[in-house]
Order: C-alpha cells, then sequence, then structure tokens
C-alpha cells in the first residue's frame, strides 16, 4: 500500500466524516463538489478500500472509515500544532534562550528586564550563565551561549559589540573609615591602604590595575575575593576598602558599606552585548536583545533605585 496520502485529501475526507455530507463539505472546504469527490475517491483507490457508504441521500463512514477517521484527526492535530511551533518560534514567542551574563549585572540590573521579557514572551526559556568575564568568552567561543553581557572586548573582528550601560568605578569602604568624608578621592589617596581585589579573572581587577598603574600607586591587596558579597562582608568587618563599578553594590548585602566617587583617573567600564558575527541569533534569542536594548540602562535613575534596593 502506498502511504502518500495528503494532509489536503485527509482534510476533505474528514470534512465529510463530520458533516456526512459531500455537498456541504465541498462548500465549507470552498472546493468543487466533482473535486472533492475525485479526491475521496483516489483516496479509497489509494486505500483500496471503500471508506463511505453513500446514496442519493445518504453518506456513512465504513468500518475502514471508522478506523481512518482517527488516524486521520491525528495526523493533522500533530502537523498543525508542530506548524504552531515553529511558527511561534520564527516569531521568537517560543524557544530557548542562554544568555551569559557578569554575575554583577546578572543579580542587578538584569532580573528587572527578564521579567519584563517573560510577561512578553512566556513562552521563552532563558537560562542564565553568570560568571566571570573570561569564562564568558569561553562560552561564547563555544556556542555554549546564545551571546553575552559583558565587558566591551577588545578589537576581535570575530565578535559584535552593542553598548548598553558606561559606569564609573567607585571607592567602596565602611561607614566612618578614614576615607568616609564628602567629595571625590584620587585614586593616589588609596596608597597604603589595605585593598580587597577581585579575582584575576575578573574584568574589575584588570580595571583596578590599570587606574592603580595610571596614578602610580602601589596597592597592597589583603585578600582576593571571587564573590562581590565577600568583598562587602571583609569591608563590612573593617579589613580593608575595594573599588567597583556601581552595579556591583547591590550585591553587598551590608549597610555598613558607603562609597566614594573616585577621580585621577576617573575609570569606567562599557557592559553590552557581546555575540559572534558568524553565528545568527535565533528569533527568541533576537527578541531578548531587543528587550535589553530597550530597557534605560543609561538612564542615572534607573541606576540610583538599584543601589538603594
Amino acid at each position: 500500500m502506498r502511504n502518500n496520502v495528503s494532509l489536503h485529501t485527509l482534510r476533505l475526507f474528514l470534512r465529510v466524516a463530520e458533516t456526512r455530507s459531500f455537498s456541504e463539505a465541498s462548500r465549507t472546504e470552498n472546493v468543487s463538489q466533482p473535486a472533492l469527490s475525485r479526491s475521496i475517491r483516489m483516496l479509497e483507490d489509494q486505500l483500496r478500500v471503500r471508506l463511505f457508504d453513500r446514496d442519493t441521500r445518504n453518506v456513512a463512514l465504513t468500518d475502514a472509515g471508522l478506523m481512518l477517521q482517527p488516524i486521520a484527526e491525528r495526523l493533522i492535530s500533530d502537523y498543525d500544532a508542530a506548524f504552531t511551533d515553529l511558527a511561534q518560534s520564527i516569531a521568537g514567542e517560543r524557544g530557548h534562550v542562554t544568555v551569559g551574563v557578569l554575575p554583577s549585572i546578572a543579580a542587578g540590573l538584569l532580573p528587572g528586564v527578564l521579567a519584563r521579557f517573560r510577561d512578553e514572551r512566556p513562552n521563552v526559556e532563558v537560562k542564565v550563565e553568570d560568571t566571570l568575564s573570561d569564562s564568558l568568552s569561553e562560552l561564547l567561543q563555544q556556542r555554549r551561549i546564545d551571546f553575552a553581557i559583558d565587558i566591551e572586548p577588545e578589537a576581535d573582528r570575530r565578535l559584535a559589540f552593542q553598548p548598553l550601560l558606561s559606569e564609573e568605578f567607585v571607592l567602596v569602604l565602611r561607614r566612618g573609615d578614614p576615607l568616609d568624608r564628602p567629595g571625590p578621592l584620587p585614586w593616589g589617596e588609596l596608597k597604603g591602604q589595605r585593598f580587597i581585589d577581585m579575582a584575576a579573572a575578573s574584568s574589575v581587577r584588570r580595571a583596578t590595575e590599570t587606574a592603580f598603574a595610571r596614578a602610580d600607586v602601589t596597592r597592597r591587596p589583603l585578600y582576593e575575593c571571587a564573590y562581590i558579597s565577600t568583598v562587602g562582608g571583609l569591608i563590612s568587618a573593617g579589613l580593608g576598602v575595594s573599588a567597583l563599578p556601581a552595579s556591583t553594590l547591590p550585591m553587598m548585602g551590608s549597610t555598613d558599606v558607603v562609597t566614594r566617587p573616585l577621580i585621577n583617573p576617573t575609570v569606567s567600564r562599557t557592559i553590552g552585548i557581546v555575540t559572534l558575527r558568524s553565528r545568527s541569533l535565533s528569533p527568541s534569542a533576537e527578541a531578548l536583545v531587543a528587550r535589553l536594548c530597550d530597557a534605560n540602562w543609561s538612564d542615572a535613575a534607573t541606576l540610583n533605585e538599584v543601589l538603594q534596593r
């Protein structure tokens, strides 16, 4: 038996089975009655069985027709569901997105954007890989993430970068520390201070090392931490000071920590979306990128609201 029955023919068969009328089925399916009858006859020839008992007044399913009916319904339902899913995926309304994010952004600024994205596209599953900048680069090159929210990479023709946010580094210290006084402080005043560093693989570490070098200051690193919350705990205990981007402050978890602007030099970092030029994003990933780009990252009021949480 040849199994090249078309879905269109099965739809016509089901319409006749439902209406028990060739004329009514041809009307609702917008085909001529002779064309409908010919399609059913060809289907019966292909299956080598009669599907309808019919006379001038009545149409009824045969036993073979009754067996075919649920099969045809299942095939058409599966086909329609598959193409509905495909259409939603193409429209970015369904799918899976894996995004790599710097921990500070993942904890502070990203959740609000993801909440709005979930409301807009509830059928898109988003996985967040929060890790340091060096690891984000590896994950992106290995295609284990769709895109990264990271610092601006060094010139690399393989990568594309869309800036989202530029933020300055600030001095972070315990309330009441001798350096806790109004106004900005130059990096030079950190000379001789016990300094709490971030891990060597951190983009923050590289930025502070550059700032100390520009200020001609030899820092005295006391601890090297992988997590901002650890830095916050050490500062709260009076064990030192640190310099961090503004977006990291909500991760401190301490009310004893205060900040002061740092100048001479003024150090900032630009955070944005990093993608591989050779890789096309899925529609759902493109939709998330669009939502991220639409967010008001650069508004100081937005940052202040985050910092006051």
